[in-house]
């Protein structure tokens, strides 16, 4: 029977797996596995052949096709990092020693090690329990007047609430940042993420939907912003009037080394052409995810995959569950991977500084979430082999 999930796209991918997962019935289902079409092989060499390995061409032309391809109606600046487009963000929204931003406790620390940067304080949201991302209600209690900028995440590809998170930003005159390195090809109120807040951050690390290796895509809607975003990825430098001639070889702002290279570029625009296809393919699989562990006991999908607010980008598989360790070791008795991937910030003593009062929904999920198999390399038969397990109780 086919796949109607996978079905015509083993042409289109480098097949990185282990032999072990090409055995008939079975082998070890891997928690992630990076997708890499094979035009990049070409792509990569082509760019190694070339006059350009560093910041080029094709650095122009992925930040020229990236918006087009979420069509998103705001600039691109293409960097090194996820981490590096966050640190940008905060920096053009004016982030700085002894501001304050609220953030959410639970997320990749890349999100809030950036603030520590800064000088700034974090000031650590709750979570909602069903979905993992930032509570509006913990953002309203702890927005002040001291406050710069609120941070949002959206975890595992979920879009937040943003409606509500640009209400109270709004009343404060502040910007919303999106963290939607998770969230590739998502929408919200029908409109993809993007292009919905002043400053949103991608990554294109190496598990993400499609990757640079490492790398990342600030996304603003001010070309100002813009441009200045792009001197500060190189060094306070304007290349442009630099190479133009038109330089006043001189550097008016603290700069880094956060550019992308036309190596990593050269991924990125081979992977392109397949987002839509990889996001839909991760989306089948969420959908059958949830279908097959809705009546299980003792488990729950976070997250739905279909809402009315938002379209799910799916990139993680994430399940609340009793007796966690126990699942986690029946399914790798089977041979299948699993994790929780991400931690509350607050646990780590690189913020101790800022730990605050109780989070009461992060305290109660903390030992009970779990993220199970989602990427291309997955197919609906591994679905349904990894709910059977479950099913089998643990």
């Amino acid at each position: 029977m086919d796949d109607p999930v996978n079905h015509g796209s083993e042409q289109k991918f480098l097949d990185t797996r282990d032999p072990a997962v090409l055995e008939e019935g079975g082998g070890r289902i891997v928690l992630f596995r990076p997708f890499i079409p094979a035009e990049a092989v070409q792509e990569v060499t082509d760019t190694l052949q070339s006059r350009w390995v560093g910041q080029g061409p094709r650095v122009d032309r992925f930040e020229q096709l990236f918006p087009q391809a979420i069509g998103a109606d705001s600039a691109a600046v293409a960097v090194g990092s996820g981490t590096d487009a966050l640190h940008l963000a905060y920096i053009l929204a004016g982030v700085g020693p002894g501001d304050e931003v609220v953030t959410p406790v639970f997320t990749c620390t890349a999100t809030n090690l950036p603030l520590i940067y800064l000088g700034a304080r974090p000031r650590f949201a709750d979570i909602e329990p069903d979905t993992l991302n930032i509570d509006v209600e913990h953002v309203r209690q702890l927005v002040n007047e001291r406050t710069k900028a609120i941070v949002c995440v959206h975890y595992g590809g979920l879009p937040c609430h943003l409606d509500a998170l640009h209400e109270i930003a709004r009343e404060y005159g502040i910007p919303v940042i999106e963290d939607a390195a998770q969230a590739i090809g998502g929408t919200y109120g029908g409109k993809p993420i993007g292009g919905l807040s002043d400053y949103t951050v991608f990554s294109f690390q190496a598990i993400k939907h499609i990757t640079t290796g490492d790398g990342g895509m600030l996304m603003l809607r001010d070309a100002e912003r813009c441009a200045a975003a792009k001197r500060i990825r190189w060094f306070g430098i304007d290349r442009e009037a630099k190479f133009f001639g038109h330089w006043e070889n001189d550097i008016r702002e603290v700069g880094y080394k956060y550019q992308m290279t036309d190596i990593a570029a050269a991924m990125g625009l081979a992977a392109l052409p397949h987002l839509a296809e990889i996001v839909e393919l991760r989306r089948g699989l969420l959908k059958e995810y949830s279908r097959r562990l809705r009546d299980v006991p003792g488990i729950k999908l976070l997250g739905e995959p279909e809402t009315a607010e938002c379209t799910h980008a799916a990139w993680l598989c994430t399940v609340a569950v009793e007796n966690r360790k126990g699942l986690e070791s029946k399914l790798r008795e089977a041979g299948i991977e699993s994790a929780q991937v991400h931690f509350r910030n607050d646990r780590y003593t690189v913020f101790a500084d800022y730990r605050e009062g109780a989070l009461p929904h992060m305290d109660a999920m903390e030992d009970r979430y779990q993220v199970l198999p989602l990427h291309p390399q997955v197919t609906v038969a591994d679905v349904e082999r990894i709910c059977d397990v479950i099913s089998a109780g643990w």
